[in-house]
């Protein structure tokens, strides 16, 4: 007789396998290429993804944003370095492989944006890195997986308030079934804010007037999305066009405009916007 945490990992296990596949006929505009990354990323960045798979769909309605997964850049890892050609220099949390390293040729194509954590020290940056290494090998929760499949509806009756707490649903422990939890957790591990809460108090001693004292308050980690490293006001977006300077003047155009009936194959979606 199978017990109820057998079958749910069998579940999400094939369920795994389904969401992970790439969606047939979509392609993120890619606004970047990998030499380009390459030469602007610096350990400790977050790599934000706009993905193309079923998965991607899910978390994209969840968080209402564009970017549907996260990594981390790490740079060269003695211990992850096994092709000097294309090293595995970005650590992420897969659906169906767990947390593993990965090199920057995975994302080529892709639609990217490099988050930067402001004001790091170099021992702080290695501190971030090795927290998510010693991570290596750690596998979802994959009963979790079942939460994200139900986003898969073309409306799922899920009001905007509620979706951020829904990735809390599950088995009951922590939800790894997004990929930026663990590079959420290791920015708290050295208490670098990406989103907390303020808590506005007031204090006051003997003869004088009251202070204003706000105490911060770490969200848990496993609220954390992609986009909330986008819109944190504590990273700054880097963008590896403009790292050499920019003179839009030297751009040569083409003179001839694109039909319309062009645009669902160069850029994914039909003209009105939507995917094609």
């Amino acid at each position: 007789m199978f017990g109820f945490d057998f079958v749910c990992s069998k579940i999400g296990k094939s369920l795994a396998s389904y969401l992970s596949a790439p969606l047939r006929g979509f392609k993120p505009l890619a606004t970047t290429d990998v030499d380009a990354l390459r030469q602007s990323l610096h350990p400790g960045d977050v790599l934000l993804v706009e993905g193309n798979t079923r998965v991607s769909t899910a978390i994209k309605y969840l968080t209402q944003s564009t970017w549907s997964h996260a990594a981390l850049y790490v740079g060269l890892v003695p211990e992850l370095v096994s092709d000097e050609r294309d090293p595995k220099v970005l650590i992420e949390a897969d659906l169906v492989e767990g947390v593993w390293a990965v090199p920057l040729s995975t994302y080529s194509g892709f639609h990217t944006r490099i988050c930067r954590p402001v004001g790091l020290s170099e021992t702080e940056i290695d501190q971030v890195v090795r927290f998510v290494v010693a991570r290596l090998g750690d596998k979802y929760d994959l009963k979790n997986v079942i939460d994200l499949a139900r986003y898969l509806l073309p409306e799922p009756p899920v009001p905007t308030r509620w979706r951020r707490s829904m990735l809390l649903l599950g088995s009951g422990e922590p939800t790894r079934a997004i990929c930026s939890t663990v590079i959420a957790q290791a920015f708290q591990s050295i208490r670098y804010p990406i989103l907390p809460v303020a808590t506005d108090s007031a204090s006051e001693s003997e003869g004088k007037p009251k202070q204003r004292v706000i105490t911060w308050k770490r969200r848990h980690h496993t609220l954390f999305t992609p986009r909330d490293f986008d819109i944190s006001p504590y990273f700054s977006v880097i963008k590896p066009s403009m790292r050499d300077g920019f003179d839009f003047r030297s751009m040569k155009w083409s003179e001839s405009v694109p039909a319309a009936d062009n645009v669902a194959r160069e850029t994914g979606q039909s003209p009105d916007g939507r995917e094609a």
